[in-house]
């Protein structure tokens, strides 16, 4: 059975050069209840944000994505650089003193690569250069973007077996375990005579009284609704295993999955039924991690 299922995790790398610039764009995404886009440029092209984030919420629907472009002007440009020696100050301040404490002293081209430190000049880019150049980028950012989406298409389809393979387990599981209830009557009537006969050996209408009791116990041991939504359950599975984004419908599924696998295990009258309900629980919690990393 095909699937539609797209995962979480993925990387893309895209580079682009136009107007005496050259770029580079990673996109890098991990798991995440919802999607969260954070992207960090060079200095002056705060407008590529809004673009990243519009581009990223066209394509994905859930997790953490990290977008990075860094960008280099041509040495022959006009633009010049400054150093805010103020901004630089404070932040070897700072970094100075969590080096006493412990952390790992600062590097040069770390503190020159945090924001604001370093500020490019006015460059010699007309109006109409430089919004060629942010489109050239965009559309970089936008490569990156559906190329990290076919990478985390690519996980899914590498999770599409194994969860399917998960789905199966539980149907046969649910199969095995009404064919075992089906004995649970029986079970349940036979330990109640016992138990009768040991307490009140020579009391009369015993037998009735067995069938009676038997019969109560059989009515509260009844699996059948369990046995019959679990069977729902792995039919919804199926289904969305043909939707996109399914992530947070298989999440939801997953604790209706084991509601119904708990609600087995204590009904249960019979070791074997037990032994079934316990695998049930185990193939799903299995299920459950794999359903974490579908988007």
């Amino acid at each position: 059975m095909s699937s539609r299922l797209s995962g979480m995790t993925g990387f893309a790398r895209a580079d682009g050069a136009a107007e005496g610039w050259t770029w580079s764009v990673e996109a890098r995404s991990v798991n995440g209840r919802s999607l969260e886009v954070r992207f960090r440029g060079p200095p002056g092209f705060d407008g590529l944000e809004r673009t990243a984030k519009r581009s990223a919420q066209a394509r994905l629907h859930r997790g953490q994505v990290n977008l990075g472009l860094q960008a280099r002007r041509a040495a022959s440009g006009g633009a010049d650089i400054r150093i805010d020696e103020g901004l630089l100050d404070r932040y070897l301040e700072l970094a100075n003193h969590l080096a006493e404490r412990g952390a790992v002293p600062p590097s040069a081209d770390g503190l020159l690569a945090l924001r604001g430190v370093v500020e490019a000049g006015e460059d010699d880019l007309d109006t109409e250069a430089r919004e060629r150049l942010e489109m050239a980028m965009a559309e970089t950012l936008d490569q990156a973007l559906a190329a990290l989406k076919t990478s985390r298409d690519a996980e899914g389809a590498a999770l599409a077996p194994v969860i399917v393979g998960f789905i199966d387990r539980i149907e046969t599981l649910t199969a095995q375990a009404e064919t075992e209830a089906g004995t649970q009557v029986e079970a349940i009537r036979a330990r109640f005579a016992r138990r009768m006969a040991e307490l009140a050996p020579e009391a009369p209408g015993l037998d009735e009284r067995i069938v009676l009791e038997a019969a109560a116990l059989a009515t509260k041991a009844d699996v059948r609704e369990e046995l019959d939504r679990l069977t729902a359950h792995v039919a919804s599975a199926r289904a969305l295993l043909q939707q996109a984004p399914a992530g947070r419908k298989l999440d939801f599924l997953m604790q209706e999955f084991m509601r119904e696998a708990n609600t087995l295990c204590s009904k249960s009258a019979t070791t074997a039924l037990t032994g079934i309900g316990l695998e049930l629980k185990a193939v799903i919690e299995q299920l459950r991690e794999q359903v974490q990393n579908v988007e």
